[in-house]
């Protein structure tokens, strides 16, 4: 039986999404199953919903300081992200599109465009998931992270990243290339790794200081387990042969989130419903 929490139930462009949704079950680990309301396991997860904010083509994570250096990007979350955006500067304003007033990070994807015209998303869904056997510690303050290749010309794992039309529960598609949907239900999901080496907030690539767990475990150059964040994008278009991400082409799939969160709030989530420790309360 999965017991919900669900506070400020809201309509984000007919989508029935709430502004933080708990279960007593998570998604299942990293692959297509991950939803809301899935998997098993025990393991405990929190979804935040975050409304579309801003477009430019910074990125503050690969080209810091750099503006207009890079394909376009749809940004979620922190309403100030720009090239020059740091951790702290993103904490400073304090402005977030997340229905969770604490979760001011900044989370931004590729921008989808069809026949040439950049889409403007109904908004996205994060879920922060515990997907090892071991209790997770919440991402440490100023953390940044790339999860996906922003130059694939070929499919990536769908551990990592894939396209779907929604649906309630099951029965979702899931497509390395983007579908044509029967109805404007487009999505796009990138999921994060899960497991941080300890040290570095931030590494030559972007995303060598975390990895992903197997059966449940980290390796041992990552032995910190953090949650597993899964990024859902939906927009209210059909998709097609027409759509193609500002990366290039329906491969490169992508996303970026640097931990600005008001930090004592994300390691009482954390530990409240990813960790257990005050169930039943």
């Amino acid at each position: 039986m999965r017991r919900w929490l669900v506070l400020t139930l809201v309509a984000l462009g007919g989508i029935a999404t709430a502004a933080v949704a708990v279960a007593a079950t998570a998604p299942s680990g990293g692959d297509h199953r991950s939803r809301l309301g899935g998997g098993g396991g025990g393991r405990g997860y929190f979804a935040v919903v975050c409304g579309f904010s801003h477009g430019n083509q910074d990125d503050p994570i690969v080209f810091f300081n750099q503006p207009g250096r890079s394909h376009d990007h749809t940004y979620f979350g922190n309403t100030s992200t720009k090239a020059a955006s740091t951790p702290a500067s993103l904490r400073a304003t304090g402005g977030t599109t997340c229905r969770l007033r604490a979760d001011t990070a900044a989370y931004w994807a590729p921008t989808l465009y069809v026949a040439g015209n950049a889409i403007r998303p109904l908004g996205a869904i994060v879920y922060y998931v515990r997907r090892t056997v071991e209790p997770v510690q919440a991402f440490p303050a100023n953390l940044e992270v790339i999860a996906g290749m922003a130059t694939a010309r070929a499919a990536q794992s769908s551990r990592i990243t894939y396209w779907s039309c929604g649906g309630r529960r099951g029965g979702r598609v899931v497509s390395a290339e983007i579908p044509s949907c029967s109805s404007p239900t487009l999505q796009l999901v990138v999921n994060f790794p899960n497991c941080w080496d300890g040290s570095r907030l931030d590494s030559a690539d972007h995303k060598s200081h975390l990895a992903y767990s197997t059966n449940g475990v980290c390796p041992s150059a990552h032995p910190v387990e953090v949650p597993g964040l899964t990024v859902q994008i939906h927009y209210g278009v059909t998709g097609g042969p027409n759509a193609e991400l500002s990366s290039g082409g329906d491969f490169s799939g992508h996303a970026d989130f640097v931990n600005a969160w008001n930090q004592p709030t994300l390691e009482r989530l954390v530990d409240r419903y990813l960790n257990r420790s005050r169930r039943g309360r």
